[in-house]
């Protein structure tokens, strides 16, 4: 690739960057995410997940017992894109990089957690049009601080 070339792609990619509070928006307003992971071997697993955003942090309620679960215990390394669009400039989206903690009891139960007030609040609000996080014995928090953040919107074009 040329110099040119390079530096074209970037100013583009500028361009149709998100800004901070769109970031902070989108993430609020989009209900599913998909989740990258790496498994042992080298295999590369994604699914799909409902989330929370609290403006810093992307919470994940994840199946216990899931490959996504195995995988982010041998290597915490994740990614995560939220996307929408359908038609080429309705495009936008949001991906998300870093590494999974694993908050509070595993599977959840419930037990005070301080940690998991908030999103406690805002999971079941978002996702479920209830105010009381269900807990069912088989999920369990992930949280993602990115590292790394990268957004589009291509009606920005």
């Amino acid at each position: 690739m040329d110099g040119t070339r390079g530096r074209t792609a970037q100013r583009r990619g500028r361009r149709i960057m998100m800004t901070g509070e769109e970031v902070d928006a989108f993430l609020r307003e989009r209900r599913t995410c998909r989740v990258a992971t790496v498994s042992p071997d080298g295999r590369p697993h994604v699914g799909a997940l409902w989330f929370a955003w609290d403006g810093t942090s992307l919470w994940l309620y994840s199946i216990t017992r899931s490959r996504r679960w195995a995988d982010l215990r041998e290597d915490p390394r994740i990614s995560v894109v939220v996307d929408a669009g359908e038609e080429y400039g309705e495009l936008r989206g949001v991906e998300l990089s870093g590494t999974a903690v694993f908050v509070g009891e595993a599977p959840r139960t419930g037990e005070p957690c301080p940690e998991l007030e908030e999103v406690e609040q805002l999971f079941p609000r978002k996702n479920f049009c209830m105010e009381q996080m269900p807990h069912d014995g088989r999920h369990a928090w992930i949280r993602l601080t990115p590292d790394s953040i990268v957004s589009w919107d291509f009606s920005k074009l």
